[in-house]
């Protein structure tokens, strides 16, 4: 399970996405603090509830803010649900969920992610694609041909304007395009590239939902050790306040 999350805001003057916040769970209890990059990003505001930016928030129950993100279990489709996010048990916590899903919603500009952990001297997650909509046709009728376990490739999309870091997945023989690593990932991605070398990176499809929205469509892992001296999201932005 996803012990601490990550809470990112996209400003909309520039459509900048900075973390803002974490959540994680500990003994029993749901926790959140800000992060310096709510402190940096002028625009941003507080939530109501925790208007604090220099506090810890503590709770038995998961935050409203939060709790509202998650899909209701009397949903008809919540079985579905689990079976697209590759979960084989009936229910699933709240953590793991929302770091599956980002707890996105159409009616703000928030979204979570998992902090990474180094399990037996690697790196790995898990992580939908990103922009299949956007995908010329051919390239989403490649998409659905592709099985579980099958490998995909990386590749740098140096003039992205919204990501400075943007990486591509595709596919070899032939080469199509089946959308993008989330922009939160791409920079410590890009840094385990240039530390362990492409020959020792892995990325496969972990799971295909045919029957998804294209937001829980295509499932990848990312995999490569864990460099010496590496530490996931290490700019300030990230650190607690």
């Amino acid at each position: 399970m996803s012990n601490e999350l990550i809470l990112s805001w996209k400003n909309p003057y520039n459509n900048k996405r900075v973390p803002i916040g974490r959540l994680y769970f500990k003994d029993d209890y749901y926790c959140f603090r800000y992060t310096k990059g709510a402190l940096n990003e002028k625009e941003f505001r507080p939530f109501d509830s925790m208007d604090r930016l220099d506090r810890v928030y503590q709770s038995k129950e998961l935050f409203p803010m939060f709790k509202n993100r998650l899909l209701q279990k009397s949903r008809p489709e919540y079985k579905e649900y689990l079976g697209w996010l590759n979960i084989k048990t009936d229910s699933i916590h709240p953590m793991e969920e929302l770091a599956l899903t980002g707890g996105v919603r159409a009616t703000d500009s928030f979204e979570l992610y998992p902090l990474p952990q180094e399990k037996e001297g690697n790196y790995v997650v898990s992580f939908f694609s990103r922009g299949i909509r956007h995908l010329a046709k051919s390239y989403n009728q490649r998409i659905e041909g592709l099985g579980e376990n099958r490998k995909l490739y990386l590749m740098r999309d140096i003039q992205n304007k919204l990501d400075g870091y943007a990486l591509v997945l595709r596919t070899d023989n032939p080469i199509e395009l089946v959308g993008y690593c989330p922009s939160f990932y791409t920079k410590d991605f890009n840094r385990l590239i240039e530390n362990n070398g492409a020959n020792d990176i892995f990325l496969r499809v972990v799971k295909n939902n045919l029957d998804a929205p294209s937001q829980l469509k295509l499932l990848c892992e990312f995999q490569t050790k864990w460099s010496n001296g590496f530490t996931p999201f290490d700019s300030e932005n990230f650190q607690l306040i």
